[in-house]
């Protein structure tokens, strides 16, 4: 099973062809820029499209504190996003109020294990919209 680095490795190696299906459902590439480091990080993640958009969600398996590339996009919001062989440039936003319920039902359509993993923790999980660059 892919994870991590390798997982990273071997999609980006391979145009998605290994790796953008992943346990049953579809994972992309995002690349966020380090917020104290200015590297560039990339990092698997669970997706669905809404629209022209894509859709993730910082669970962090349920932890108290969202995952390193939320913050990362918090705090500089322009993304890359790689799905299969497309490479683009993309806006990212946290869901509001008003888009999160919609976006969340989702999400948990897609990985049941989200509403698990709200369960653990006392901070809402954040669900986030990234809408490539340009639309």
């Amino acid at each position: 099973m892919l994870f991590g680095q390798e997982h990273v490795d071997r999609y980006q190696a391979t145009d998605g062809r290994e790796g953008h299906e992943w346990q049953g459902t579809t994972v992309l590439l995002l690349t966020t820029t380090g917020r104290k480091s200015g590297r560039s990080i990339t990092t698997p993640l669970i997706y669905q499209r809404h629209g022209d958009d894509y859709v993730i969600v910082a669970s962090k398996g349920g932890a108290p504190d969202s995952p390193h590339w939320y913050h990362n996009l918090v705090a500089d919001p322009k993304v890359e996003v790689q799905v299969m062989g497309e490479k683009f440039r993309a806006d990212a936003h946290t869901a509001t109020a008003e888009e999160k319920p919609e976006l969340w039902k989702l999400m948990a359509a897609t990985w049941p294990a989200y509403d698990d993993y709200q369960t653990k923790t006392d901070r809402p999980i954040p669900v986030v919209v990234l809408s490539p660059a340009g639309s």
